[in-house]
């Protein structure tokens, strides 16, 4: 079958029938109206301007503390001075000039620290609120309270929220009381209403800052958790590339090496078998090539140009005969039994199965003598998959014992599938590796 009668053969089209000639989509008539993509220049200017301020805030609080207790400051003494108190409806107009002037500073000057410690404000203010309740001068200053409430709710526990509605209730109640104007509900309960309002408004604001905060450390965290995810599958992917290049390249050039050391041997004495040594070191070099090209390309974009054809699929159980002639043609004898429906499994169980063989054929092939015989058996169970390969060579220095990349490589596989690998020395001599695999169930293997 071509490649082009695959390709037909997936999607279900006539490879020589003639495409259609696409018609173009009618074009979106351009927009008529302002462009609504993005934020209104207005508006995106107003917030940038806002940004500017917050930032400039944020480095030198003390300027607009400063300005603003200014500001009202100077409005107080302006009232003062201008004799705009006198005029208040209800107020006593008799207290001396001295003695308001000092109430007026008294409720201006504390704002300087109001946002720094707002409680602390409001307790400065209190003697002069209750000196202005009970002079009876009702000082527009006074009002100004309703700025400092305004942060005790913004920035303060809640809990302490009563206790200062409490503060700036008695005041008033004092006022309403020694100076009455008109009935109890006309004096005190309005009041007191715009307080517990003003105390709402900064709640308002604190919730909705405290919740843009939140926002603002979620997207944090899911970029921190969004990155080290990133960072953990580069490391896998980068450990599954190692451990397939070290089974690719280990076991390939192991077997060219012996085939080498064969045909060098046989050169001189029979030049038919060098002329197939050579042809073997051939045919293995381009397996090799061709397994690494397989793997590199794996790490290039998939272009269009590029035919799926030209990739050819991962190593299975059906490729283990091929695997173990070619040790053979590299002068270790093998011997392969299977024992169970082994093809059945899944394809990437097949693929550590046929990795696992290869490495443990490796290493008979780097690690043991000349004369040593291995065996590869595979047995199938309706619950598990057990595949033990055995050699013959001394278990000595050289053999396979130490930790290196490829056991370790081969442990890993085991434990992606949860196996588990066992590798070591035989009591009458040899070396052994044992793998085993549980076998999912049909249930299983569609969850």
């Amino acid at each position: 079958m071509t490649s082009e009668q695959r390709t037909s053969a997936r999607t279900g089209r006539d490879p020589d029938a003639k495409a259609s000639p696409r018609v173009p989509a009618p074009a979106d008539p351009p927009p008529t109206g302002p462009s609504r993509t993005g934020p209104h220049p207005v508006s995106d200017r107003l917030t940038r301007a806002a940004r500017r301020v917050r930032a400039a805030d944020v480095r030198r609080p003390w300027v607009w503390d400063g300005t603003l207790t200014g500001l009202w400051a100077g409005a107080a003494l302006i009232d003062v001075g201008s004799g705009g108190w006198q005029r208040i409806p209800g107020n006593v107009d008799t207290v001396p000039i001295w003695l308001v002037l000092a109430m007026s500073l008294g409720l201006t000057l504390p704002l300087a620290i109001r946002r720094r410690h707002p409680l602390r404000a409001l307790l400065l203010m209190l003697p002069f609120l209750f000196l202005n309740a009970w002079t009876g001068a009702r000082l527009q200053a006074g009002l100004l309270q309703m700025i400092v409430v305004y942060g005790i709710a913004l920035r303060l526990p809640l809990r302490t929220l009563t206790g200062v509605l409490c503060l700036v209730s008695a005041p008033v109640a004092l006022d309403a009381t020694r100076h009455p104007v008109g009935s109890w509900d006309q004096t005190f309960v309005p009041t007191f209403y715009f307080f517990v309002l003003v105390a709402l408004l900064g709640f308002a604001v604190r919730s909705r800052q405290e919740y843009t905060a939140s926002l603002v450390e979620r997207a944090r965290r899911l970029e921190v958790e969004h990155d080290q995810q990133i960072r953990l599958a580069a490391a896998a992917e980068r450990t599954r590339i190692a451990r397939e290049m070290h089974d690719i390249i280990g076991h390939n050039l192991s077997v060219i090496t012996g085939l080498a050391d064969g045909g060098r041997y046989a050169a001189a004495k029979s030049p038919e078998r060098a002329a197939q040594a050579l042809g073997a070191i051939s045919d293995t070099s381009r397996t090799a090539l061709a397994e690494l090209r397989r793997l590199l390309d794996v790490l290039r974009d998939d272009s269009p140009g590029t035919p799926a054809g030209d990739r050819a699929p991962q190593p299975a159980l059906a490729d283990l005969d091929d695997l173990v002639t070619g040790v053979r043609a590299a002068g270790l004898p093998v011997r392969l039994t299977t024992d169970g429906p082994a093809s059945s499994l899944p394809a990437g169980r097949q693929l550590t199965v046929y990795r696992v063989v290869q490495e443990a054929l490796t290493n008979t092939l780097k690690h043991t003598p000349p004369g040593t015989t291995a065996s590869v058996a595979l047995a199938r169970t309706p619950r598990d998959l057990t595949v033990t390969v055995t050699d013959t060579g001394p278990a000595g220095p050289s053999a396979p014992a130490a930790e290196g990349r490829g056991i370790t490589g081969m442990r890993e596989r085991a434990a992606l599938y949860d196996g588990t690998l066992e590798s070591g020395p035989l009591p009458g001599g040899g070396w052994q590796v044992r793998l085993r695999l549980p076998v999912p169930t049909a249930e299983e293997a569609l969850r």
